[in-house]
């Protein structure tokens, strides 16, 4: 009996099919999610893919677009690539983050980098260890493949300039203009694809405004969430260890790598209980259904509001309610005029001092500096800094016992009092604004107007706040963010409203000038 021409035609096709080497994997964009499906299918190795993220910083950070975003590659990023890849074919993935390639701000120790915070006064420090979040991504199988550049002291929440690398860090959607602070170096390599994830830390603003002027996602998670233990302080009273990611979905990966109790940090004690099992289960595209978003004015409509990024909080909100969501505007705003006032007695905490001293104490020999008066003394930082320098050097203030701090820890106490009463009495799910009230400025300008909008509600009250991205001002090239906040230990509140309006919306798309290579 003859065989069939179709069942020929068909076989021969299949087989051709079979014969073709698999596509290629494309790393721009590529998620946690695609880059373990690429390893569980043979189609991708760990030392293919870093070698290609390190292809991407060769050609656009110093060159090309020249963002001027990484301070240093990891010499063992490719022999850990290799390990990686033994291990894999010898007994499958070391984790969940198995060689997920991570950008490291250089606040965060590193054991095979240095550490600097972005400051000649700690140029080469090797602390011989890993921050707590740097280990737990480690242990889960990442790799740290760069560390990336900081405003120093992670002080400037507008611009990402330093002492430990020449010039400005450049917005990659417009390289005239800034990243925002202090994590700018992640966010912009974060999304120009030099990293699947990049770290970060907020202490004001320096998570959510960097991802906002980059289209990314950003998380300050709830004070107590994730150790700070291994990260040069700014202020630990708001200093907040996260990440800057292109997609919710990649912050929830990361957050529950991080997240949890760290005796090295007495502020992570508070998270017993709190840590979620499953962040990854509060990943909805119906989960703006039901939510009430109350549109919480006084964090961002000022005289100075921009006209275009008001525009496209408007469309925002628009988008909200058409998924769903019943958007109370405005909501009565929180009694913060009657809280300041509380804060005038005790004058002011600025802890900067206390905190690095600690932190430099800690590592004795280690550290090239060991207080921050010899900082000031050894003159090896930016200019522009100084001031500040030596404003935290005459203050003597001590959390927890100094008027100003004890002053500053009753206001915060009575602003978290007060967000939660707001919410509980209109039934909110979260409160939204527009994470910057302005674009990203030019390189330079420092009188138009910033826009950060970050610097009080989320970090004096603790609670979590997540920003994606809502679309674009200036002839669609300028990237905003729209923030969700909420109550303490809401993070899987936060990333189901955000999971929701991202997959329906995509805003974000990458920026023209670091397109893929050949």
């Amino acid at each position: 009996m003859r065989t069939p021409l179709v069942v020929i035609a068909v076989t021969l096709v299949l087989a051709t099919l079979a014969a073709q080497p698999a596509a290629p994997f494309r790393l721009e964009e590529a998620t946690i999610q695609q880059i373990q499906a690429a390893f569980r299918d043979g189609s991708l190795t760990c030392r293919g893919l870093v070698e290609q993220y390190l292809r991407r910083i060769d050609a656009y950070d110093k060159n090309g677009a020249t963002l001027n975003a990484i301070v240093r590659i990891n010499p063992d990023a490719l022999r850990t690539a290799d390990d990686l890849d033994r291990r894999l074919q010898q007994s499958g993935p070391i984790g969940p983050m198995h060689c997920v390639p991570v950008i490291v701000k250089d606040n965060y120790e590193t054991i095979d980098m240095p550490t600097t915070a972005g400051s000649l006064s700690l140029d080469g420090m090797m602390t011989g260890r890993d921050a707590f979040v740097v280990k737990r991504l480690r242990d889960a199988g990442a790799v740290m493949i760069a560390k990336s550049n900081m405003a120093e002291f992670a002080f400037s929440p507008v611009e990402t300039v330093n002492s430990i690398l020449p010039g400005y860090t450049r917005n990659p959607y417009d390289t005239r203009r800034v990243t925002a602070g202090s994590s700018g170096g992640s966010a912009a390599a974060a999304a120009a694809n030099f990293g699947a994830i990049a770290l970060a830390s907020d202490t004001g603003d320096s998570i959510r405004g960097p991802a906002a002027h980059q289209a990314l996602v950003g998380l300050r998670s709830t004070m107590g969430l994730v150790s700070r233990a291994g990260v040069v302080p700014l202020n630990l009273a708001a200093d907040i260890a996260g990440a800057v990611t292109r997609t919710v979905a990649d912050t929830a990966g990361v957050l529950q790598a991080i997240a949890g109790d760290d005796p090295n940090d007495a502020v992570t004690a508070a998270s017993r209980g709190h840590v979620s099992a499953d962040y990854a289960a509060s990943l909805r595209k119906d989960g703006l259904k039901g939510a009430r978003l109350g549109v919480l004015h006084q964090a961002y409509d000022t005289p100075t509001l921009d006209r275009e990024v008001d525009e496209v909080f408007r469309g925002a909100l628009g988008e909200l309610r058409n998924l769903g969501a019943e958007v109370i505007d405005p909501v009565a705003p929180v009694m913060v005029d009657a809280l300041d006032a509380t804060r005038a007695p005790g004058g002011r905490c600025n802890q900067f001092k206390h905190d690095l001293n600690r932190y430099l104490a800690d590592l004795g020999d280690k550290a090239p500096m060991h207080t921050l008066e010899e900082i000031i003394r050894s003159r090896r930082f930016h200019p522009s800094i100084q001031a500040r320098l030596e404003s935290a050097q005459a203050a003597d203030e001590v959390p927890g016992q100094s008027a100003g701090c004890r002053g500053r820890d009753e206001l915060n106490a009575k602003l978290r009092a007060a967000v939660v009463t707001l919410m509980d009495a209109a039934e909110l799910d979260a409160l939204v604004y527009p994470t910057w009230s302005n674009p990203p400025r030019l390189i330079g300008d420092l009188n138009t107007p910033g826009g950060d909008n970050n610097q009080f509600f989320s970090p004096s009250t603790g609670f979590p706040a997540i920003t994606v991205p809502m679309g674009y001002t200036r002839g669609g090239t300028l990237p905003a963010g729209l923030q969700f906040f909420g109550r303490a230990w809401s993070e899987p509140t936060l990333l189901r409203l955000a999971y929701a309006y991202e997959q329906a919306t995509h805003h974000r798309h990458p920026p023209a000038a670091t397109p893929p290579l050949r």
